[in-house]
């Protein structure tokens, strides 16, 4: 996932419904649920490389290409382990944990509805030298749109709104790898 967060960062915008295809368009963009489905999907290949065999199946590669709220369900489901609201904090957190959040009801969410109100989705990434933990977004964010690379504690001070009304939710795919 870290060599994926140096390429992108600072350099691709954002664009609602954009995937892993727009990092292929000129100016390159991408939205929350395209980027994190990207970093899961490709670090999930890389595990299946690392032990050489497959600990994630077809089914759950192609299962992160979907909107933020189904990324979250998708690997709570498989996993049975799901933090939420102020159960999430630097110490309880997995070591690459994806978060959903609810940030709000926003119009284009009123024909879809998401489950638990979910509508952006981050990944905690590690720094390979130390091991530090980060957390690597695509945002919409007015003053500076697109992928972003925030430390884990930084990120978890901004997010205490959230975190207080319990419109966070944080889950682990590589529980599957440490179980098998």
């Amino acid at each position: 996932m870290w060599r994926l967060v140096q390429r992108y960062t600072g350099r691709v915008g954002y664009q609602r419904g954009a995937k892993a295809e727009g990092l292929l368009k000129h100016p390159p963009v991408i939205d929350c649920s395209g980027w994190i489905g990207l970093l899961l999907t490709q670090a999930m290949r890389a595990e299946n490389d690392a032990v050489g065999r497959t600990v994630f199946g077809d089914a759950d590669i192609h299962a992160m290409k979907a909107w933020s709220d189904r990324i979250i369900q998708e690997i709570a489901d498989w996993t049975g382990y799901i933090l939420a609201g102020a159960e999430i904090n630097a110490h309880s957190l997995p070591r690459c944990a994806t978060i959903g959040l609810k940030m709000g009801a926003p119009g284009w969410a009123a024909n879809h509805p998401r489950v638990r109100g979910i509508t952006h989705i981050v990944q905690i990434v590690r720094r390979p030298q130390d091991d530090a933990p980060f957390v690597s977004e695509s945002f919409g964010d007015p003053v500076r749109p697109g992928i972003s690379l925030t430390p884990l504690a930084d990120w978890l001070v901004r997010s205490q709104p959230l975190l207080q009304l319990d419109a966070v939710w944080a889950v682990d795919a590589f529980r599957l790898a440490l179980a098998n």
